[in-house]
């Protein structure tokens, strides 16, 4: 069986080139860039053009760039880690969605165990919060604003630059949860106005198990790691220099030929659409009517178990995904989709199409066939 992978906003497969310039720092040049000697410089030198590589991809100096573990850590320690180091004595606020990653959810819940007031702001049907929403939340305690660039289930993509014009006259700092976005659409942490920006590797075609963080200048963090004085005393213990340049490699690949590739995708989603809507099933893409990831389609199936849904497409060959891949085999519904439908059949019986590389539209074609003929047997069956 020829299986079809569609869960690339789960995570991508490492694209071959980024696999390949990783090779040399599993082997040969294995040293930790911590050591002075050769193998230690050698490691060293290929951490600082990775660095000096990703930095220049988002419009950042290589200073600003903070290796971490992976897109939660890089969120964790923005959210934890600043509002730590700049709490007051008493009182301190925080906004953030109630359709941010858990990386950011579950850190602003702790955030509010140790004495921090969190706003979470609710959505519209679209998956979408205003400007408004944010400047009538505004406090002036408020410390830190943390909301997502684009969602990782629905591919909603939130306006940024205007979130951050609403803080131009507030002390609050403003984080942003890019993981999804990056590689995916045009970031630059010069025009769009964030002070801290959470991506991870394995989201572009990158290695499991890297990520990094933006800090702007100025900015201060209490570490959430403590040992030695890596990444300028913000992330301690010894860099992955592997990994660090395996992102590197696939975050410049991911932003070669980028309006070709977003093209591709929304052109093959147009496709599904047409190919579910003349079957006759009855289903909703969720989000559409307003900006979203031309790579992720999430679309609800009223009429079916979502579980069976998904069971029977993997049956035929297909590899797709229901809410986030960080709460797989959880039978609740969506947060990110009930924030927006409430508990009901539409929040419930979701299913996330998402694309990448290696993606063709004939793949595309074929998971929609087995879409019609999975949501009929399962008709059948009930019959």
């Amino acid at each position: 069986m020829n299986r079809i992978y569609l869960d690339h906003a789960a995570t991508s497969p490492v694209h071959p080139e980024a696999a390949e310039a990783m090779r040399p720092y599993l082997t040969e040049m294995f040293g930790n860039p911590s050591s002075t000697h050769h193998f230690g410089r050698q490691s060293r030198s290929g951490l600082d053009r990775s660095r000096r590589s990703i930095a220049a991809a988002i419009g950042a100096a290589p200073e600003d760039i903070v290796f971490t573990g992976g897109g939660t850590e890089a969120d964790n320690l923005a959210v934890l880690g600043y509002v730590r180091h700049h709490r007051p004595k008493e009182g301190g606020h925080v906004i953030t969605c109630q359709t941010e990653h858990h990386g950011v959810l579950y850190a602003c819940r702790q955030l509010e165990r140790e004495g921090i007031e969190v706003t979470y702001l609710p959505v519209d049907e679209y998956g979408r919060i205003t400007p408004l929403d944010l400047q009538e939340a505004l406090r002036t305690d408020t410390l830190l604003v943390t909301l997502m660039t684009a969602n990782n289930e629905t591919g909603v993509v939130h306006p940024v630059e205007e979130f951050a014009a609403v803080l131009n006259d507030h002390p609050a700092v403003f984080h942003t949860d890019a993981v999804q976005a990056l590689g995916k659409m045009d970031i630059n942490v010069q025009t769009n106005g964030v002070d801290m920006l959470a991506a991870s590797a394995h989201k572009f075609n990158g290695p499991n198990g890297i990520g990094f963080l933006y800090v702007r200048p100025g900015i201060q963090l209490d570490p959430l790691l403590f040992g030695g004085q890596q990444e300028r005393g913000r992330r301690a213990g010894t860099e992955n220099t592997a990994g660090a340049v395996g992102m590197s490699r696939a975050l410049e690949l991911s932003l070669e030929h980028l309006q070709e590739r977003q093209e591709n995708f929304t052109g093959m989603k147009q496709k599904m659409s047409e190919q579910l809507q003349a079957s006759g099933i009855t289903f909703h893409v969720n989000g559409s009517g307003t900006s979203v990831l031309p790579n992720v389609m999430n679309i609800s199936f009223p009429d079916a178990d979502v579980e069976q849904l998904l069971m029977n497409l993997d049956i035929e060959g297909i590899a797709v995904s229901s809410g986030s891949a960080c709460t797989a085999g959880s039978v609740e519904p969506s947060h990110v989709l009930t924030a927006m439908f409430g508990d009901t059949p539409r929040s419930r019986a979701a299913v996330r199409f998402s694309f990448g590389l290696g993606t063709e539209p004939a793949h595309v074609e074929k998971a929609a066939e087995a879409v019609v003929r999975v949501m009929d047997r399962m008709k059948a069956a009930k019959l």
